[in-house]
Formats: C-alpha cells, sequence, structure tokens
C-alpha cells in the first residue's frame, strides 16, 4: 500500500499593507503561506502567521533590505519543485517569460494583480491575483495548491 501525502499550500500576492479578513477563512487548513510580493510591510506576514507559517519574497514595492523577504524561493513539495516570485523581474510576467526563466514544477508570481491559472509545456503557473486594494475592478482573491502524488491542482478563492 502506497501512502500518498497531500500538501495543502496558501497562495497570496499584492497585499499592498491590507489583509482582508475575508483571508483567514481563504486559507484556513493550509500547512504553508507563500507570498509573492508587494507585502506591504511586516504586519501582515504576522497576522498571516496566525493562519499558517509564512515565507515570503520582495515585490517591486517592498522596501530593500527587509530580513523577511527573499529574492525568490525554491522549494520542494512532495516531489515537485516550487518557484516563488513577484514576476517583475521579467518586466511583465507571463508564464512564457516565467518559463523561460524558471525551471520549476509550479511557478507562483504576482504584479498583474489579475489571478490565473495556467500549465505550459506540462509545468503549472499560478497567480492568486491581489489580494489587498481593490484595483483595476479586479475581485481580491488568494489560491489554494494542493500537491499529492506528483500532481498539483490550485483552486482561486476570490476575498468579499
Amino acid at each position: 500500500m502506497v501512502h500518498l501525502v497531500t500538501r495543502l499550500l496558501g497562495l497570496i500576492s499584492d497585499t499592498h499593507g491590507l489583509l482582508r479578513p475575508g483571508v483567514h477563512d481563504a486559507l484556513s487548513g493550509v500547512t504553508l503561506i507563500l507570498h509573492a510580493g508587494d507585502v506591504g510591510g511586516s504586519g501582515i506576514l504576522d497576522e498571516l502567521r496566525l493562519i499558517a507559517p509564512v515565507r515570503a519574497v520582495f515585490g517591486n514595492t517592498d522596501p530593500a533590505g527587509d530580513p523577511d523577504l527573499a529574492p525568490e524561493i525554491m522549494m520542494n513539495v512532495e516531489g515537485m519543485s516550487v518557484h516563488v516570485s513577484h514576476g517583475h523581474e521579467v518586466g511583465s510576467p507571463t508564464p512564457a517569460r516565467l518559463a523561460d526563466r524558471y525551471d520549476a514544477d509550479v511557478v507562483v508570481y504576482g504584479h498583474t494583480h489579475r489571478p490565473l491559472v495556467t500549465k505550459l509545456g506540462g509545468r503549472l503557473f499560478v497567480n492568486p491575483g491581489a489580494a489587498g486594494p481593490k484595483r483595476f475592478n479586479l475581485v481580491p482573491s488568494v489560491a489554494r495548491l494542493t500537491i499529492s502524488g506528483g500532481k498539483a491542482e490550485v483552486e482561486i478563492v476570490e476575498i468579499a
């Protein structure tokens, strides 16, 4: 009998200093939160840590030198490689541009504020959307990434 381990990760980006109360429900039950940048202060990460442990990357609006923010995250989750960056480092981020730069099974990014889940070359690209201040007539959102048995699935969750 094979025992498959399932990991549920919360994906969030572009909070810009605002963590909506609905994020707590949307990310309930995740084992780790990955923040794809434009955090807007350590208070956001502190509040997210009430839900689960957090790893976060710099966005183009985050101050340089913040010890809580990495330039990028590369990690292995149940045999799948996961890369997280803000996306601005490739200009206007698209799955194709990110695929050219990063070699991971799952690539998570932010910056555009637009939620997107797409596959390219068998790899999964996820932008959870923006969870902070409402902009561009877009509904704030986060994502839930499930990794199990060498497969990854994503659900975008709108925040009221």
